[in-house]
């Protein structure tokens, strides 16, 4: 047989028949396996993950427990206006499609407020510049303690009534208290250094004058 009758149609039929047969087949298995997957992996189905900023733990869990999906807490910050312990952010984020079983990553507001150093202040600053570096590091302030010495100047920074040391840490947000010079320690020096040259004039003007006559 020649090669041309080989591949004609007419002459080698039951070849081709299996040939095409061979080709449905084949094709028919390739979709099937496609389905397979797609169903497998529930390809285009998805959950929207669920908001739950500001809720409690347990409340994140009820809710993403209904929706098929699960929660654990893997981070923590710190937002002072938010209460401790609430779901400050999560990974994926709301609105995003998961497949169900998908744990969702949550960071939760610090159950302790953290600590910070009080900004070294003390017989270094005025009270503007003692003022504005105290609030920027996120503390708070009350009304000034006006103690003795230079007017406006800073002497220490007290917190509920016990005077800080140098690098001592307190709560993050707390209220603060400037020791602040009031100007009675120089004004006093200067009235007594007024005294002093008071004193030395009219001592002069009441001495009694040199008697003279002997000469």
């Amino acid at each position: 047989m020649t090669i041309k009758k080989f591949f004609s149609f007419k002459e080698n039929k039951y070849f081709w028949v299996n040939i095409i047969a061979m080709i449905v087949v084949a094709g028919i298995l390739l979709i099937g396996v496609l389905k397979g997957l797609d169903i497998y992996t529930r390809h285009g189905e998805g959950i929207v993950v669920p908001d739950a900023k500001d809720m409690t733990v347990e409340q994140a869990k009820m809710l993403f427990s209904h929706r098929g999906l699960l929660c654990v807490v893997a981070d923590s910050g710190y937002v002072k206006n938010k209460p401790a312990g609430c779901v400050l952010d999560h990974n994926p984020a709301a609105g995003q499609k998961v497949k169900e079983g998908r744990i969702i990553y949550l960071t939760i507001n610090t159950l302790d407020v953290p600590l910070r150093s009080v900004p070294d202040v003390a017989d270094n600053s005025s009270v503007r510049q003692a003022q504005a570096r105290v609030m920027a590091s996120g503390f708070k302030l009350t009304e000034n303690e006006f103690v003795s010495g230079e007017k406006d100047w800073v002497y220490g920074v007290k917190y509920r009534g016990r005077q800080l040391l140098t690098g001592e840490k307190v709560p993050l947000g707390a209220t603060l208290t400037l020791m602040v010079g009031d100007g009675t320690e120089v004004k006093d020096t200067l009235d007594e250094e007024g005294d002093s040259l008071g004193g030395t004039e009219n001592d002069a003007e009441t001495a009694p004058a040199k008697d003279d006559s002997w000469f």
